[in-house]
């Protein structure tokens, strides 16, 4: 079986060639004595880190996505043994992972209600992914409240918000000289208890909080129309004429996917040495030409007109159509802010949404 690196990508012409996006957790060092140790368990999690300094400009945050947390971008599931004189021979035995307590400290708003719409698809009632869930129970999530949203930010138009609460087990805002710490749920609760933090905010910090959530909401200047997705016609607009257009720069780099916090494909590969071997779980993409071809050669989704159809068709129809519970997509900007050919999914948004119901 041929391995490839989820961290490259085949190109149209067949040549391998580097991402510009290797999924990476940022870890902020503000001199702590645990910071080495915080980066030394999640790279034992087969997790990629990186260690910064706490004064990084907020530009260079906004490339990391806290998603590789939950979903690690390689993961080995199981160890086997081909050895004919093994008792345990192709006998698959998971690896043994570390399901502590964690807690993320200064996640987006955004990103934490992405977690909630990514376990939908690793939380079924038919199916549960006990890897993923394990590791999503036994985070808690800490939220830093966006006081000034980039300009690529429409999460206020997607069910999202600056200071949104969903799928977060504390909220922060930074008040300047201090913060004020909000407790969401039980979890965040124990959380900051554990903190040792005992001191009720006064009601000058808290209208300073609201008068902070109002201007940043005001900040956010970016809208995109969702009100007519669901009732459009699926087959009329996986057959509009807009695809071409769409997909005319494109260059398949997947930067888009493996910075969107929604997005979750995957695929599952076995890595055999002599006669050790893994079953190893890596981030996959709609988006690469690898990702639908078959066994036999056919590949449903050739040309990359198709793979950026499937992207916007699953976040903005097929997830509509399928849970009812808004798009797969919370706003956060990256893929606009990121992407090399400037593909603007605001854009495919009001493509989408206004295009005209035949009938």
């Amino acid at each position: 079986m041929n391995v490839v690196d989820p961290q490259r990508r085949i190109a149209e012409d067949g040549c391998m060639i580097e991402s510009p996006y290797k999924q990476k957790i940022l870890i902020l060092d503000f001199g702590s004595q645990y910071t080495q140790l915080i980066a030394r368990r999640i790279r034992e999690a087969q997790v990629y880190c990186e260690i910064h300094p706490f004064s990084l400009d907020m530009e260079a945050i906004r490339t990391f996505s806290p998603k590789g947390i939950i979903q690690p971008q390689s993961e080995k599931m199981f160890r086997y043994s081909l050895d004919p004189n093994d008792p345990q021979a192709n006998v698959l035995k998971e690896v043994e992972r570390d399901y502590a307590p964690q807690a993320v400290v200064g996640i987006h708003p955004c990103d934490a209600k992405a977690m909630e719409l990514v376990r939908i698809n690793f939380d079924t009632q038919g199916y549960k992914d006990p890897f993923w869930l394990r590791r999503y129970e036994a985070t808690t999530f800490v939220g830093l409240a966006c006081k000034h949203p980039c300009p690529t930010c429409f999460c206020s138009t997607t069910g999202s918000g600056p200071f949104h609460e969903q799928g977060l087990h504390v909220l922060l805002v930074d008040l300047g000289d201090t913060f004020l710490i909000k407790a969401l749920n039980e979890k965040g609760d124990a959380f900051i208890e554990s903190c040792g933090i005992s001191e009720q905010a006064s009601a000058s910090d808290i209208e300073k909080a609201s008068s902070l959530k109002k201007q940043a909401e005001g900040e956010i200047k970016s809208m995109v129309p969702t009100d007519k997705l669901r009732e459009k016609s699926l087959n009329a607009l996986f057959d509009a004429d807009f695809w071409d257009s769409v997909a005319f720069s494109c260059i398949n780099c997947g930067t888009c996917t493996y910075l969107c916090p929604t997005c979750w494909c995957f695929d599952i590969q076995d890595e055999t040495i002599d006669t050790d071997g893994l079953r190893i779980r890596n981030w996959d993409a709609c988006m690469f030409s690898l990702f639908t071809l078959h066994g036999s050669g056919h590949n449903p989704r050739e040309h990359k007109v198709q793979r950026v159809r499937q992207r916007f068709m699953h976040k903005l129809k097929y997830y509509v159509d399928k849970y009812d519970n808004g798009v797969a997509c919370v706003g956060c900007g990256r893929c606009v802010q990121f992407c090399p050919v400037n593909i603007d999914i605001r854009k495919v948004f009001r493509l989408m949404n206004d295009f005209p119901q035949v009938g």
